[in-house]
């Protein structure tokens, strides 16, 4: 039987997406990605107005799980896994639903670039929050630059995105990364989704369609140079020393090369 990676379920006019690799701190391998995309998929399908998307376990998500980056592989195995990460954003960044991102213990690399394309993030004040690439070798994807800009600026985003810091929930809420730092993050999501409730929701997701038709071929664009400059990345002398640094567990000696 396929193991299920992730949990879906519905009350009233919600959907909870649950990741649910908590012994692996919800990384995100293929499968897991293909499990996600038809969780949206069915999402999309229903008649809830919003969806929640959390981590089960001590962490929203690790980010890309590592032992991907490890095996051999080949052109079209990257192609298909880079493919399923940009349909998975595209699904989220377009869903009907209102969406909202409930981050706890950490959410980094493509983890943070799910949160990232739902309409509401909010994390617990000690989160830990990170865009960490960099610390690989590696540019962010899950269309992370088009999220970082949107909401930082390029100026802020590279600053971001050059320095892979780990941000505690309450640092990314005061520059504007995320939209709420709390202590109990289960209750800020209960308490926006009565808020919107108690609004006109047709009016709402209108707006959101608005807006998404206007950008959405953006975000299409920046994942497929994302896609190009993995490629790139992933061949260099220094994402494999990150990649090797990581598993030794000591500081990479990047070389440039």
């Amino acid at each position: 039987m396929k193991e299920r990676l992730v949990e879906l379920t519905y009350r009233d006019r919600l959907a909870v997406l649950t990741l649910n690799r908590p012994q692996s701190f919800n990384a995100l391998n293929k499968e897991m990605l293909e499990q996600i995309l038809g969780a949206l998929d069915e999402v999309k399908k229903s008649p809830a107005d919003f969806l929640v998307l959390e981590g089960k376990g001590k962490a929203f998500s690790a980010g890309g799980d590592i032992k991907m980056m490890t095996v051999p592989e080949t052109g079209e195995m990257f192609s298909n896994i880079m493919e399923t990460i940009g349909n998975v954003i595209l699904a989220l960044y377009t869903m009907p639903q209102l969406t909202i991102a409930a981050i706890h213990g950490s959410a980094a690399g493509l983890g943070l670039s799910m949160a990232l394309a739902c309409d509401h993030v909010i994390a617990e004040e000690k989160a830990k929050i990170a865009m960490n690439f960099i610390g690989i070798g590696l540019i962010p994807d899950g269309g992370a630059h088009y999220f970082l800009k949107e909401r930082l600026g390029v100026h802020q985003a590279k600053r971001i995105i050059w320095n892979g810091d780990v941000l505690s929930g309450t640092e990314a809420k005061r520059i504007g990364m995320i939209d709420e730092a709390i202590a109990d993050v289960e209750q800020a999501v209960q308490r926006k989704l009565e808020q919107w409730g108690r609004k006109p929701v047709l009016a709402m997701k209108e707006t959101k369609q608005l807006y998404m038709q206007q950008t959405v071929s953006e975000l299409q664009h920046v994942l497929k140079m994302e896609t190009k400059g993995q490629a790139k990345m992933r061949d260099t002398k220094d994402h494999h020393e990150g990649i090797q640094a990581f598993l030794e567990k000591r500081i990479p000696m990047f070389a440039g090369r």
